[in-house]
């Protein structure tokens, strides 16, 4: 791949994620707001930055369908900064805003899947004006379509058809086209990029959308940006320079332009050129109150004649909140963890060596020792890297509750705790599904409608309560509603009805028969809706989360609500095991399946009817599984009071596996199983990958949920 290639593909990766997190964040916004009832001077100019960043980049990209929805929104907003939104249009612009996003969302996502974009979606469109339109003091019809010329809010805005180039040859003339404001001023910016980033003249365009969002770039240097490779070699070799025209502070300046991405250094200039640059050594160590004495009262600024910018001065702070936070491709700290797991193996392989037994080398020892505390803290800091927050899949949790309310006409309130909680980055991505599950589960099901809950003592408004917590090696998942809670006996009929029992129905507890729930198929609504009622949901929930090391557990009260747990482990890398022998094998457990382990008496096990090997533990019986009888190995223990029997849990299962005898508990480096070798013998066959042991052999890590399901 050549080096243009990598460069565009660099570019698509930093527009995805740049316009992924702004969509989300602008979500938020909306949620927030329409739960507090109002919509700030803050929130709207925050959203017309939004819009505005991803109307340019758009353009910049050339995805022309959502530069120019994206101008019509920011066109909207731009109408609501100045006359104000009554109190009647505050509902319908919300949903409008909604729709936008979602379609934004849809059509970013057919860049992640390389498929094609919509070339229009005037429908959409049509609405965005029509709104306009009824604030402006109109009927709702829409105008004139002239691609927001009207209410352009600055000049360097693009038109859905205008080309990149051309937008940038506006955005950067070399005479200033309108009159500053009176209350703006003028500054001269110099900025560096990171060095190597590539591309740097579309690094700068992206630089000047982002400053158009807090005022207006005057003028640039060099002059054209997009398009232009000469410009990319003058903006390494001497910086890039602009002229901005703003109300805000220097702090704000300072803070907007680094948030645009590579950029490494900005400063204040006193011109466009290279000539009278304020060294960055010189402004960075300006106490603030120096700042303070050098910052003139504000005048009256016009484009005809630009006054000289303020002295070039640090912002009160600025060389102590620096930006720490980058971007890593998720790839790249894949590799960095498999790599420092060959590290901890073979430093495992070195200290236990067979040819070492027997002697004792002190210095070696000491060696040997620091190692592996070296070894210990590279693994725990290689992990945290990949551990991000799981605020953001919460956070989208209240799009679901919000649009949900509204069709079923429920009133529900989605509480957050523990959204901090830190997790693997895998883990984050494979839980989203099965959560939205739950949650719409909670909304269709489990929630009375208005009217019902209105018979009740309960709160009109409904609460559903997502919770996240570490616990030990696992974080703990909770979603808890308020609802009507689940009726055992409906749902045994059900089970019935639908022939998912397995034993009679007086066998059957509380627990078991909650976790019909998940059992493919199997559904409570009797007429099929927009939401449930296919009997897909919930078993998709539970096979999502066992893939993932997991397990799901249902508690209800009937009339009270409803609770699902979701115990998954922090990280699939590395995992807490305890090494047992079967026959001359070594295999690993892991220990978040474990209960407890004894060694038992030949008289505890007894015979079902079905003829299994059960025991009985505190007045409740559980199946002997023979792990050496199942893997067909030879020379393993018979006799049960000669081995050890390790109760293991899977959420909605326990049993007893029957193993020769336990040889220690440590942390194992999860490697998975080859793929030819699950191509030749299957994967549903116990074992859920491998691990390397200190003395160079290969353990067998048990899939302790696939055992107890094939029993």
């Amino acid at each position: 791949m050549s080096d243009f290639d990598n460069s565009n593909n660099s570019m698509l990766s930093v527009y995805l994620f740049e316009t992924t997190e702004m969509l989300a964040q602008l979500d938020d916004i909306l949620l927030n707001a329409e739960s507090a009832g109002a919509l700030t001077e803050e929130n709207i100019n925050e959203i017309f930055r939004i819009m505005h960043t991803i109307k340019g980049s758009s353009a910049m990209m050339e995805f022309n369908i959502i530069a120019s929805v994206s101008h019509k929104l920011e066109d909207l907003f731009f109408v609501i900064r100045d006359n104000g939104l009554s109190q009647e249009h505050f509902e319908n612009l919300f949903d409008l805003v909604l729709r936008v996003s979602d379609f934004l969302k849809e059509e970013v996502e057919k860049i992640q899947t390389e498929q094609p974009l919509c070339e229009e979606n005037d429908t959409l469109v049509n609405e965005i004006l029509e709104f306009l339109n009824l604030l402006k003091g109109g009927s709702a019809e829409a105008p004139a379509n002239k691609s927001g010329a009207e209410t352009a809010p600055v000049s360097e805005n693009l038109n859905s058809d205008e080309k990149p180039d051309e937008a940038s040859e506006n955005s950067a003339s070399d005479e200033p086209s309108e009159t500053v404001s009176a209350s703006e001023d003028t500054y001269f910016l110099h900025a560096q990029f990171t060095e190597g980033c590539q591309m740097e003249n579309i690094r700068a365009y992206m630089l000047v959308s982002k400053l158009n969002g807090i005022g207006k770039v005057l003028q640039t240097n060099p002059v054209q940006l997009d398009g232009n490779t000469e410009a990319a070699d003058t903006i390494i070799e001497r910086g890039f320079f602009c002229q901005l025209s703003t109300d805000k502070s220097r702090d704000e300046i300072i803070a907007t332009a680094k948030a645009s991405p590579c950029v490494a250094n900005v400063n204040f200039a006193d011109s466009l050129g290279i000539k009278g640059a304020a060294p960055a050594k010189e402004v960075e160590e300006k106490a603030p109150e120096a700042v303070a004495e050098s910052e003139p009262a504000e005048t009256a600024v016009t484009a005809e004649k630009p006054t000289a910018s303020k002295p070039a001065s640090a912002p009160a702070g600025s060389g102590v909140h620096k930006q720490n936070l980058i971007n890593v491709d998720l790839d790249k700290l894949v590799a960095l963890n498999d790599l420092v797991g060959e590290i901890v193996i073979s430093e495992s392989m070195v200290s236990g060596s067979p040819d070492l037994e027997g002697l004792h080398l002190e210095n070696f020892e000491k060696a040997a020792s620091q190692l592996r505390k070296l070894t210990n803290e590279l693994q725990d800091i290689s992990m945290s890297l990949r551990m991000v927050s799981i605020a953001p899949t919460f956070q989208k949790m209240k799009r679901i509750v919000r649009d949900m309310g509204k069709k079923l006409d429920k009133d529900v309130e989605l509480l957050l705790m523990g959204e901090t909680t830190e997790v693997d980055k895998t883990i984050v991505d494979s839980i989203a599904d099965p959560l939205m599950h739950v949650v719409r589960n909670s909304m269709d099901h489990g929630i009375e409608d208005r009217a019902e809950r209105a018979k009740t003592d309960k709160n009109p408004t409904a609460q559903i309560i997502l919770s996240a917590q570490n616990l030990g090696g696992d974080i703990i998942i909770a979603c808890t509603d308020d609802g009507r809670g689940l009726n055992a006996e409906k749902l045994l009929e059900k089970g019935r009805e639908r022939g998912v029992l397995t034993k009679p129905e007086n066998e059957y507890t509380e627990k078991e028969i909650f976790n019909l729930l998940m059992a493919p198929g199997f559904s409570t609504k009797d007429k099929v809706t927009e939401y449930s009622g296919r009997g897909v949901g919930m078993d998709v929930v539970k096979k999502n989360i066992e893939k993932i090391g997991g397990s799901v557990t249902i508690e209800s009260t009937f009339g009270a609500g409803m609770t699902v747990y979701f115990k998954i482990p922090l990280t699939l890398a590395i995992i807490e095991s305890m090494d047992c022998r079967i026959g001359n094998h070594i295999y690993t457990i892991p220990i978040s399946n474990i209960r407890e382990s004894f060694k038992p008496s030949a008289d505890q096990p007894f015979s079902d009817p079905s003829g299994h090997e059960m025991i009985m533990i505190r007045g409740a019986c559980y199946p002997i599984i023979r792990v050496g009888e199942m893997f067909h190995l030879k020379d393993c223990v018979k006799n049960i009071e000669d081995g050890i029997l390790m109760l293991v849990d899977t959420g909605d299962k326990l049993a007893c596996l029957f193993v020769d005898e336990l040889i220690g508990k440590h942390q194992v480096v999860v490697k998975p199983m080859p793929q030819f070798i699950t191509e030749l013998i299957g994967r549903d066959i116990g074992i859920s990958g491998c691990t390397i042991m200190g003395d160079g052999s290969i353990s067998l890590i048990l899939d302790v949920p696939n055992i107890l399901s094939n029993y």
